[in-house]
Order: C-alpha cells, then structure tokens, then sequence
C-alpha cells in the first residue's frame, strides 16, 4: 500500500488539550496538516488551539464531549464546514482508574468505559461519511491494558480490550472504502494522565501510580504515532515495555501474570 501523507490533510484529534493529544495536534500540524482539537475542557482547548494558531498552523480548537454523540456530530460537522474534509480521526481522549475490582463501585467501571470505548465509537460514527469520501484513516490510542491484564485497572483494561475488539472488527468493515484503522499501543507515558484516574468510588485515585520502565515522552511518542500513520500501520507497539509485554504475554501468559502482578502490587490499595 501507498503511504499516506499529510500535508493539507485534516486530522481530528480528542482529548487534545494537553498530553498525547496535544503532542498529536502538533507533530500532524508540523507536517502541514490542518488539525482540529477537540476536548471537554473549553478553556484549556481553547488555550492550546490559540497556542498553535500564533505558531503558524491552521487548526479549529472545539469544546467537546466524545460521550455525547451529539455533541461529536456538531463538532465534525463544524470541521468540514471550516475545512472541506476529514482525512484523519484520532481517538486519543480517555481516562483510567487505580482501585481494585471489589472495593470500586460499577458507576466508575461505566464511566471508564463510556469514554473509552463509546467515545471512540461516538467519533468514529459521526467522522465515518468523510472518511468514505477521503479514504481517511482511523486511529485508536489504545495501551498495553488492550492486550494484556491490568492489576486494579479492571475496567481499565476491559475498555481497551474492548477498544481492539471494535477497531479491529470495524478495520474489515470498511477496508473495501479503503479506510484505514491503525491501533496504538504505548507503554506508560508522561501525559498527566495518572493525576486524574478515578479511585473506587469515582472521586481520584489517592495513591502514587507505579510505573515499569521509563516514561515516555509525549512528543516522541506523537512523532511515532504519526510515522507509522504514514506507513499505515495496523499495530503500533510503542516503547520497550509494550514490546516486551506483547511477547511475553503471547509465550508465556501465567509468567507474564505474576510478574505483572507483583510489579504493580501496590496498585491494590
């Protein structure tokens, strides 16, 4: 297949007020490509749209909610208005819990999943007629929690098991429009992201979150995503961890369990 390029492409990018999805809005915009920023938080996507615009790009920055269908349909809507087309929609907006599966009420399991999984989906569905029209391509953040277990991110994990197993069903669906679905599959990156997961009862986690390995960088990590969108890539596993945790969890699954579990043990509080 042809690689793609994104120069005068539009891509949508969720969660794109800080962390991945922020370092996702430059690296596709420093590659000549009109980016739209959506988040729920107005200001701050506000804020980083402004940012970039004084650096020179052209992006539309949007309040959104991707668990509101809705709210996604108006969102696109007002990115073809402004710029023509989509060529690219990126789901990256998400949010993890630390708590273990008997001490956490099922409201934050739904809540995880709600944006997880049907917040991709409510983006997807609204983004899907472009697509068609530009043969565009779809991109799931997923994490290495998409194809492995997670100690005390049940729903978590679930979300991003669920996550392949829609994008990856989706990917044979709409291939004879010749649209692409690549999943991406980061081990742990310096986003923020841990500051804000959810605790057992839906307020936030009040613990440290244990990392394996270093921390990825956000910008690296966008750089590669964005590359390997280029060469359209079906799995993009990122960073040694990730690597490593696809092999082993292939080879040796119960070996891969209890070290992953004692690793991450502290996670139980």
């Amino acid at each position: 297949m042809t690689r793609r390029a994104f120069q005068g492409a539009t891509i949508i990018v969720s969660g794109a007020a800080g962390g991945l999805g922020r370092a996702l809005a430059g690296s596709f915009a420093r590659a000549g490509s009109r980016v739209v920023l959506l988040d729920r938080d107005a200001e701050a996507v506000v804020a980083a749209g402004g940012e970039m615009e004084q650096a020179g790009h052209d992006v539309l920055a949007l309040p959104c909610d991707v668990t509101d269908p809705a709210a996604c349909e108006s969102a696109l809507t007002l990115a073809v208005v402004r710029f023509g087309r989509i060529d690219v929609v990126i789901n990256n907006a998400g949010i993890t819990h630390r708590s273990a599966f008997a001490a956490t009420q099922p409201d934050v399991l739904r809540r995880v999943m709600e944006v997880n999984l049907f917040g991709a989906i409510n983006l997807t569905r609204a983004a899907l007629p472009s697509l068609q029209s530009t043969r565009g391509l779809v991109i799931a953040i997923s994490s290495v929690a998409g194809f492995t277990p997670l100690i005390a991110r049940t729903g978590y994990a679930a979300s991003k098991h669920a996550v392949h197993g829609f994008f990856e069903s989706l990917r044979s669906e709409v291939a004879q429009d010749g649209i692409g679905v690549m999943l991406v599959c980061p081990s742990f990156i310096a986003t923020g992201i841990e500051q804000h997961a959810l605790g057992p009862t839906g307020g936030r986690a009040d613990h440290p979150q244990v990392v394996v390995g270093t921390r990825l960088q956000p910008d690296a990590v966008a750089d590669r995503i964005r590359a390997g969108a280029e060469r359209n890539r079906r799995l993009l596993l990122i960073g040694g961890t990730a690597r490593a945790a696809w092999w082993l969890s292939r080879f040796a699954p119960a070996l891969y369990e209890r070290i992953m579990a004692r690793r991450l043990k502290d996670e139980m509080r």
